[in-house]
């Protein structure tokens, strides 16, 4: 029978433990366990969470990788087409790892009303076109169906719509200019049939997304001509090697690049919160740390007596060591406890009822995502409690250095 297990559950559950003078000091020791805990958890799930919905907000407007013509065009317009005969399209064989592809053109156009006026990206798409990511950013109306003839319907953001008055079903003309200034500009009169709202504003304020055929027949392109591909693929986390993979088996004609590189100081930007993380869980665990390590040498003083009478039968001081860090293992997987059930309270509360909303123009969402997985749940807790236990061993060496003789005479 473990007797320093069976003695240190006699002192957790007897009544004199839970009036103590030390009582007030292990509730304080198991709070800041418990807030520890919570304000890792929230860390976490919110860094991670903010990071995953700002990079998928930015892959649904331009794909992982984009494959262009090499060109010095550095505004959001196509000018110069790419033919759609390429052999990895529609299908990218030659690399593992590729979702989907593609193709894709843009063209700067002004909106037109009776008292304003806005400049947008007409972003053109076609029968291959992935609505996944934009099902999800849809609030109101449907999603436009390029699959049959050549039609007028577009998607518009809810951002845009709002400034010019716009709701769905309605009407709108559509100006763009032509590279001959003496020539008229077409005009296109589109009819709204959704509305979509990704939260990025900086996409929202610039994209209406229309038939790519209209862009072909405004720049005088033939059909198999399109602006570029966007490829998406299964695994973020390899981005940058399979960015290079699509590059080495595209011609050397065609120019690749990757999100991260095209948005370079937006994922610069997130890759911040990782550190903060760190950062937070360092200090969490060193605060809760230095609490239980004030908790257990109150435990300790006020058992010195026990532990005279213990070493008096002849326990050694590792034995006496762990009958105190059973003790102290019990504060923190209450404190663990009870932080995971509010913790995980927060998150859920967060997740599906939105309380905390963020400004979009600086965070590029409209509320503070969370991202909940037991996997990294788990593993905090278990890491927490070892590392507190190891910091325990420290102050628990104290225990050697009381005699048994001074320790029963102590009062």
């Amino acid at each position: 029978m473990n007797y320093e297990y069976f003695i240190a559950k006699r002192i957790i559950g007897s009544k004199a433990y839970k009036s103590s003078i030390s009582a007030p000091i292990i509730k304080i020791g198991i709070a800041a366990i418990a807030i520890g805990i919570v304000v890792m958890m929230v860390a976490i799930a919110t860094g991670i969470g903010l990071q995953q919905k700002i990079r998928d907000k930015v892959v649904a407007f331009n794909g992982h990788v984009i494959i262009s013509n090499f060109d010095s065009n550095n505004s959001q317009e196509s000018l110069v087409p790419i033919s759609k005969n390429q052999d990895f399209y529609p299908e990218f064989k030659s690399v593992d790892g590729i979702k989907h592809i593609q193709a894709v053109a843009t063209k700067f156009g002004v909106i037109r009303t009776e008292t304003d006026f806005e400049g947008v990206v007409l972003k053109g798409v076609g029968a291959d076109y992935d609505w996944d990511y934009f099902k999800d950013f849809l609030v109101e109306g449907r999603l436009p169906d390029y699959t049959k003839k050549r039609n007028e319907d577009v998607l518009m953001s809810e951002y845009i719509a709002n400034r010019l008055k716009f709701k769905v079903g309605d009407k709108f003309q559509m100006i763009f200019a032509k590279d001959d200034p003496n020539k008229l500009p077409n005009i296109i009169t589109y009819t709204i049939v959704g509305i979509y709202n990704s939260g990025f504003q900086d996409f929202d304020a610039t994209y209406v997304i229309g038939d790519i055929r209209h862009i072909q027949r405004i720049n005088n392109w033939d059909d198999d001509q399109i602006g570029n591909f966007e490829v998406f693929i299964d695994d973020y986390s390899q981005l940058k090697q399979k960015g290079i993979e699509i590059y080495q088996n595209t011609p050397s004609t065609l120019n690749t690049q990757t999100i991260s590189d095209k948005y370079y100081s937006i994922f610069e930007w997130i890759k911040i919160f990782d550190k903060n993380i760190y950062g937070i869980i360092a200090i969490m665990i060193l605060v809760a740390g230095i609490n239980m390590i004030t908790a257990l040498l109150v435990l300790i003083l006020e058992r010195t007596q026990m532990i005279g009478i213990l070493k008096a039968l002849g326990s050694n001081n590792w034995s006496i060591r762990k009958l105190f860090l059973y003790n102290a293992s019990y504060l923190i997987v209450l404190g663990l406890l009870w932080g995971n059930i509010i913790g995980l309270g927060l998150l859920f509360a967060q997740k599906y009822f939105k309380l905390f909303p963020l400004d979009p123009t600086v965070y590029y969402v409209s509320e503070a995502p969370v991202y909940i997985n037991f996997a990294y749940i788990l593993a905090l807790n278990i890491g927490t409690l070892v590392l507190c236990m190891v910091m325990l061993l420290v102050p628990s060496y104290m225990i050697t250095k009381i005699s048994p003789v001074k320790a029963i005479k102590f009062e």
